[in-house]
Parts: C-alpha cells; sequence; structure tokens
C-alpha cells in the first residue's frame, strides 16, 4: 500500500512545476481540499525547491502513519540521513507540542518501520516565519541513531540540512529498498481505538511479523464465527485469551467499529466494566473527532459527539440496568463483546448488589449468566464474545471465567461454545469446569482464539512470562528470560523514587507517556508523597499534555491497578510498598487498617493482591523503573525489614540497581 500522496526524486521534483505538484497531491487527498491545506502545499514546494538545490535524494510529501492517525508533511532521503520534515507556515515560535508531534512522527518510523531502523533520523520543525536561533546537532540518549529535533525556520533549513549530513556518518540509504519496508506498529489501545473508529483495518496498525500473526487470525475467526451464527440462525459464545499486552481488547475494538451502524443487524457493542477505560476511550475519542473537525473548519459540539462514541464503547454495567428495565426484550445489539470477562461478579456479589442498589432482593443469579440472558432474548442469533485475561482479577467479587462456562451449563446448553485452547491453563481457573462440560454442551477448541504475544512491549515480548516467574518465585527461569530482554528492555530498580524519577524523564523522548504506579493497598507510600487515597482523574492522567498539572508527566497523582488495567504507558514506575512482601522464600500478603499492617489469610483476597502487582508490573510498553523503599526504622508500620526481602528478592533475579 502506498502511504504517501506524492513522491520524487529531489531532481524531478525541482524541476517539476508547482501545478503538476499540486496537482498529485490534490488527486491523492481523500477530504475535502481546503484552501488553507493547498496554500500549505504551495508554500512548502517553494521552501523545499530553494533548499534542496544541488542535492541528490527522494522525498515524500504527505506520508500516513496510521497508528496515529496523522500524516508527516515531508520525508527526505538525502545521502545517509532520513529527515522528517514538519512545516509550521506563517508561525514565528517553537512551540512545544510542535516539537514533540515531529519528534514523535521519528520515533514512529524508528520504532515501526523496518528499514527505517538501523538508519540516522533527524527531525526537524519548521516554523517560517521565527527568528534565526542557535542549534545543536545530537543523537539521543537511547543512541539508536535519532538525533534531537533541530528548530529552524524556512530561510536556515538549507543550512541545517547540510550541517545534519556533515555531523553524522552512515552507509547511503537505497531509497527503492527503504521505500519497501514494512510498517509494523504497535499502538497504544488509545491510538488503537482511534485509528480504528477513523476507519483504519487492524491490519494496519497492528504488526504483520510472524510472532504477531494470530492477532489477524483471531479478528478473522471471531468475525467468521459472527457470520456463521448470523447465516445459520444460532447463538454462539466465544472466549478469547492472551497474555498482558497481546491486544485481546484490540480484537474487540476491531469487530466493534466493523459493525458500527446501529441500522444494521449485525451492529456490535464493545462493553467494559473498567470504568477508567471506558471514560479515557470515550474521551479520547472524542477529542480526536472534535479536533479533526476543526482542522477543516468544522465546528463540533462535544456533547454531540461523546452521544455517537457512546453507543460504539458502554460501560457493561448501563447495558446491563438496560436489560434490567424491560427484561423480555431484546438488546438492539446482535453481538456483544465483552472486555476483561473474567472481572463480570458472582452471584453473591450480583445478588448483593441487586438487593442494595436495584430493590431486586430476589436476584439470584451472577452477572455472566444475567449477561447472556440478555442476548438469549434474540430469536434469531446473537454472539457474545469474552476477551480473557489470565491473572486479571483484582477486585472482591469477580467470578473469573469458570462462572461464564457453568452458567452455560446451568441453563444455556444450546448455545455453541468457542473456546480458545489455552483456557484449560491454570491461570484462568477453568480447567475443572471445562472437564465437567465436556459431556455437557459443544464446545469446539480453536488455537487462534489465544494471543500468544505481547504486543505492547514492542522491544520484547517475554515481559509478561518474566512477570508471571518472577510473581511464581521460578527464580532460575525469571533469571534466564530476563537475559533474554534486558538489553532491548530495560528494567532497572532503585531505593530512591527521586532517582526515579529522574530515570522516567531521562527516558521518555517526545510525548511518550510516563508516570507512578502503585498498588491501591499501598498505604505506606505518604513518606513519599503518594496517597492512594487521594482523588486523581484517570482521563487527565492519560490524556493531558506535559503542560497539565494532572497528567502523568507531572509525576505527582499516581494511577493503581484499577485506573490502569487495559491502558499502558511507554515507561512505568513502580513503586513497591509492604503490602506485598517477599520474605523466606515466599510472598507474604498484607492490608493496612488503622495503624498497622495485617496479614491477609483469604486465599481469594491474596490472589487479587498478586495479580496487581502482575498488572502493575506489565503495563510499560518500552521499560520501567521499580521502587523499593529503604523503610524508617523510627516508623514501625514501615520497618526495612518490611521491604528489605523484596528488594534482594529482585537483586537475586538479575535487575540492575540504580
Amino acid at each position: 500500500m502506498k502511504r504517501w500522496f506524492y513522491s520524487s526524486s529531489i531532481s524531478n521534483f525541482i524541476n517539476s512545476s508547482k501545478e503538476e505538484i499540486l496537482g498529485k497531491l490534490s488527486t491523492e487527498n481523500e477530504f475535502d481540499l481546503l484552501r488553507n491545506q493547498r496554500d500549505a502545499w504551495n508554500d512548502q514546494i517553494d521552501i523545499l525547491k530553494e533548499s534542496l538545490l544541488e542535492l541528490d535524494g527522494e522525498l515524500f510529501f504527505e506520508y500516513s502513519i496510521p497508528r496515529m492517525g496523522l500524516r508527516i508533511d515531508v520525508l527526505l532521503i538525502v545521502q545517509h540521513v532520513l529527515f522528517v520534515l514538519e512545516f509550521k507556515i506563517g508561525e514565528k515560535n517553537f512551540q512545544i507540542q510542535d516539537v514533540d508531534q515531529v519528534w514523535d512522527y521519528a520515533l514512529d518510523l524508528k520504532n515501526f518501520h523496518s528499514t527505517s531502523h538501523n538508519i540516522i533520523i533527524a527531525p526537524i520543525l519548521i516554523s517560517t516565519k521565527a527568528k534565526e536561533i542557535d542549534f545543536v546537532i545530537s543523537h539521543t540518549n537511547q543512541n539508536d541513531g535519532l538525533l534531537y529535533p533541530i528548530c529552524t525556520n524556512s530561510i536556515n533549513l538549507r543550512k541545517v540540512i547540510f550541517e545534519i549530513l556533515n555531523f553524522v556518518n552512515g552507509e547511503k540509504i537505497d531509497c527503492a529498498t527503504w521505500e519497501q519496508g514494512s510498517y509494523q506498529p504497535t499502538p497504544t489501545i488509545i491510538e488503537a481505538a482511534m485509528a480504528l473508529y477513523n476507519g483504519h483495518s487492524v491490519k494496519e496498525i497492528s504488526r504483520s511479523d510472524a510472532s504477531a500473526k494470530n492477532l489477524s487470525r483471531t479478528t478473522d475467526f471471531v468475525s467468521e464465527i459472527i457470520d456463521n451464527s448470523k447465516n445459520n440462525k444460532q447463538k454462539s459464545i466465544c472466549f478469547v485469551t492472551g497474555v498482558p499486552g497481546a491486544g485481546k481488547t484490540l480484537v474487540g475494538l476491531n469487530v466493534a467499529t466493523t459493525h458500527i451502524d446501529n441500522s444494521n443487524d449485525l451492529y456490535s457493542v464493545f462493553l467494559s466494566g473498567n470504568g477508567p477505560l471506558v471514560a479515557i476511550l470515550r474521551e479520547a475519542l472524542t477529542r480526536d473527532k472534535i479536533n479533526k473537525a476543526k482542522e477543516q473548519k468544522v465546528k463540533l459540539k462535544k456533547s454531540t459527539v461523546l452521544n455517537e462514541v457512546k453507543l460504539f464503547i458502554q460501560n457493561v454495567h448501563h447495558f446491563r440496568d438496560d436489560c434490567l428495565i424491560d427484561e423480555q426484550k431484546a438488546p438492539i445489539e446482535h453481538v456483544a463483546l465483552f472486555d476483561e470477562a473474567q472481572r463480570a461478579w458472582n452471584m453473591e456479589q450480583t445478588t448483593n448488589f441487586m438487593a442494595r442498589k436495584k430493590n431486586k432482593p430476589n436476584f439470584r443469579i451472577s452477572e455472566p449468566e444475567f449477561l447472556i440472558s440478555c442476548m438469549d432474548r434474540h430469536k434469531d442469533w446473537a454472539v457474545i464474545v469474552c476477551l480473557v485475561g489470565g491473572g486479571q482479577e483484582i477486585n472482591t467479587g469477580e467470578a473469573g471465567i469458570g462462572e461464564w462456562i457453568d452458567a452455560i451449563i446451568r441453563s444455556f446448553s444450546h448455545w455453541k461454545v468457542y473456546i480458545s485452547n489455552q483456557l484449560t491453563d491454570s491461570e484462568y481457573s477453568a480447567s475443572h469446569i471445562l472437564e465437567i462440560a465436556k459431556e455437557k454442551i459443544n464446545i469446539e477448541y480453536n488455537r487462534d482464539l489465544h494471543l500468544a504475544v505481547s504486543m505492547r512491549s514492542y522491544r520484547a515480548e517475554n515481559v509478561s512470562n518474566l512477570i508471571k516467574q518472577l510473581l511464581d518465585i521460578e527464580v532460575l527461569l525469571a533469571k534466564n528470560t530476563l537475559a533474554t530482554l534486558i538489553h532491548k528492555y530495560p528494567i532497572v530498580i532503585t531505593r530512591d523514587i527521586n532517582k526515579a524519577k529522574d530515570w522516567l524523564k531521562s527516558k521518555a523522548r517526545g510525548s511518550e507517556r510516563y508516570g507512578i504506579i502503585v498498588s491501591s493497598q499501598a498505604e505506606r507510600l505518604r513518606p513519599h508523597a503518594i496517597n492512594v487515597k487521594s482523588p486523581m482523574d484517570p482521563v487527565h492522567w492519560f490524556l493531558d499534555a506535559k503542560d497539565d498539572v494532572r497528567s502523568s508527566y507531572f509525576l505527582e497523582d499516581v494511577a493503581t491497578e484499577f485506573h490502569i488495567q487495559g491502558l499502558e504507558l511507554d515507561w512505568a514506575c513502580i513503586t513497591w510498598d509492604a503490602d506485598f512482601r517477599y520474605s523466606n522464600n515466599e510472598w507474604k500478603h498484607y492490608s493496612f487498617v488503622g495503624n498497622k499492617w495485617n496479614k491477609i489469610k483469604k486465599a481469594e483476597r491474596q490472589n487479587y493482591l498478586k495479580n496487581a502487582y502482575r498488572v502493575l508490573l506489565t503495563r510499560a510498553r518500552q521499560g520501567m523503573i521499580i521502587v523499593v523503599p529503604n523503610g524508617d526504622s523510627n516508623d514501625p508500620t514501615r520497618l526495612p525489614e518490611f521491604y528489605d526481602g523484596t528488594f534482594k528478592y529482585l537483586c537475586g533475579i538479575g535487575f540492575d540497581q540504580i
């Protein structure tokens, strides 16, 4: 697929008329061509014709970055350097968000474009009317061939290009080979939602290498189940499993955006009980649509856009409550995709809630059973897709996936069941009920319903495996796994939170997001200015920019496992408290009550705490730092021995200390 509107050798570009170049750009433009866009191209062409005289190479206008839903103004290949040019026509200043924008473009190519991995990339911001400023050419601290962005005006662009060419050494880039490079992005779930909502396919915004190819296979198989169910008037439920960050939510969003027309009987809805995730995705999609409309000089009301988005992404509890109003009426959706289905409530939790909040004292079924019954109201066909994370139950009353199977056995044996072949793994706690189910319901196992490779940590797929081994105290296995990824995916430990903050800031480039995350039980981190009881707004924390004190960048508010489950950061600081501590070759589980730590004795609650740390330790896409405080011998709630065992255990696995 061609990713650009216009490409040419530099010599041909200089010798071509402006009208010819504009004509080709206009032909490839899929939107209504506004005058300001045509004027911008006009100015860019004039500037480049002057700046590129006597240079050999290739240039590309409007290079698509679907992961970000944006286009690079101009890519320029000259000798051994790939230049990323972002023009701000008529601008007199260099705005920090514009610097981050051109940096993000360069990072996207460096990380996800196969023939850009090992070449020099130079991002340049051109504010055309700005005053001349001094600039310094230097490599970023990752030492991966990416230069720090340089700011210049239109007059000095030529000078900047020549100085960069003289500053760096490298092999000449073969333009034809570079053009053939594959784009294998790994978007955040927020980026993926925006790209899918804007009409991109899952294939465009996800990796296509052999290790990650089953993301497309899983999506295709789920679509096949939906088509077969509709054509055969059949009711089906399928269970998609995957390691943390493998793309389960992406599969659900892709199906939902494929069938977004509520007048069509294939209409689908993405449902999640994860309140922060729903709020963040809705706000991100709303902001994105409004911003794109502004670029087209169209004004939209936020409330109108938000209402449209709400039809596509819903809170599962609102869906449940709508079904309670009329217990005979089928939902408008024939396809319901339940994200983090293992977190649905068991019968005890559901019964208690219904009696207290909904005035239904005789409600005696679990949430999974009720949700299936809602879709079972359809007279012809229906499909439920359960997206399942292993070891992800983190709250009281979460039933696990076994309750869904049990509900099918009890009440919905007429449904066809499609199951990932990995659902029998111990992480999913469903092997016993599946053994019972073999004789009672129609089950088909399929390996395409399991996502085995983490797409979140695109630098190293084995992070989730390492964390599982770390939490299961499989020390030798953890050491071996760490050795395979440590050079690609930095994980370091420290006892000083200020060192950790400096480390985060030094690693992040462009708008790469970083933040501090902690267990919701970490109540004795207050001396480190971390208060888990302090209210924070996850929408601002995850979406707002570096100049907003409510954002994660300020390292003031912290997120817990409840805020961050299903989401991710580029760089994460996990600050470890005494709630989950290593001692005498085992994990000890505590909750802080009143003025002291109390041992957690119930196995279920112990598992929730272990899973909370599993969530925290699998959120970072590019690397993480773990802080284990020193404690304080004068504070009986923070004695050094509460923390030293954990720190020594992590050191023993082989994490570098700073």
